[in-house]
């Protein structure tokens, strides 16, 4: 007798920790991210702004655009950093032109309907742009995409590399020219993966490239970003998501993550990216420096 109770006496017990770690896990907030450098760190400083306040985490990070976008929905992903005009164009199908903050007040708009809220932007604006190398700006003449068009027009020899999508695509290059007035001939479009393109810039085997804007290897590499002056490509400032329940739950987070937020530019962001993909320093490591340098650890 006294043995069966004291096996019952166990398994109730192992039946009770069980639960409660059950429990435990269930009530943690995931924090997801895309895959690639940018949103490994973002998720990376998230989780361990949220584990400094003893919000208990777990990370899943490394995900497709739409699939992480469709998790959140789902409720299995509570907190991501998103991108303003992926939300507008890609999510909620929005064809219009809009400045930036008319982009995040329309896409906070929106998601609002969907469980989402759209915390305070950051200045970091991972768009499209066009780059030369600094050395080429005063030879060429060339600080904006103005006076590219203008250098086309005139007939000067410019080999711009991009990716085939972004050649393809009728709001890509196709836009673009019709946009500033003017045509890169066949002959001087280079199309190829967005890490070549960086490296045949930098190695001189082209003049301009497609890249974004915040990519480290822009810094690191040397080069001039061509101004948008007629403001073509849409505004990609990425901006943390969560949802709605979860900030019911946890509502310091919504403070923990604007102060994160009014701290990352594009400056910044180039920084961070190109401390993990050309100094090689760990997502982790470059994620606590930058938050213990900034007093939120």
């Amino acid at each position: 007798m006294f043995k069966s109770l004291k096996k019952q006496a166990v398994a109730l017990f192992c039946t009770a920790v069980f639960s409660s770690t059950t429990t435990i896990a269930a009530e943690s907030v995931v924090v997801g991210g895309k895959f690639f450098t940018e949103q490994f760190i973002l998720s990376e400083m998230t989780a361990q702004i949220l584990k400094s306040v003893s919000i208990p985490v777990e990370l899943k990070t490394g995900m497709g655009s739409s699939l992480v976008r469709k998790a959140q929905l789902n409720g299995e992903i509570d907190i991501y950093w998103e991108y303003t005009g992926t939300s507008l164009v890609v999510y909620n199908k929005v064809k219009e032109k809009l400045n930036s903050a008319e982009t995040y007040q329309r896409v906070k708009a929106m998601d609002a309907k969907q469980g989402l809220v759209w915390l305070a932007p950051s200045n970091a604006n991972n768009t499209f742009a066009l780059a030369v190398r600094k050395q080429d700006v005063a030879k060429h003449g060339l600080s904006s995409l103005s006076d590219l068009a203008k250098a086309y027009r005139d007939g000067t020899e410019l080999n711009m590399a991009a990716t085939a999508e972004f050649i393809g695509r009728s709001d890509g290059i196709r836009s673009l020219q019709k946009a500033y007035d003017f045509r890169v001939p066949r002959a001087e479009i280079k199309s190829m993966d967005s890490g070549l393109a960086y490296t045949a810039l930098k190695d001189n085997l082209v003049d301009i490239a497609l890249v974004f804007a915040t990519d480290g290897r822009i810094s690191a590499f040397g080069f001039q970003l061509l101004k948008d002056d007629l403001s073509f490509f849409p505004d990609y400032a990425v901006v943390p998501v969560v949802r709605q329940e979860i900030l019911k739950q946890y509502p310091q987070i919504e403070s923990k993550l604007n102060k994160l937020s009014s701290m990352l530019d594009d400056k910044t962001m180039q920084r961070l990216n190109a401390s993990v993909d050309i100094d090689k320093e760990s997502v982790a490591d470059v994620a606590r420096t930058f938050l213990q340098s900034n007093d939120l650890l």
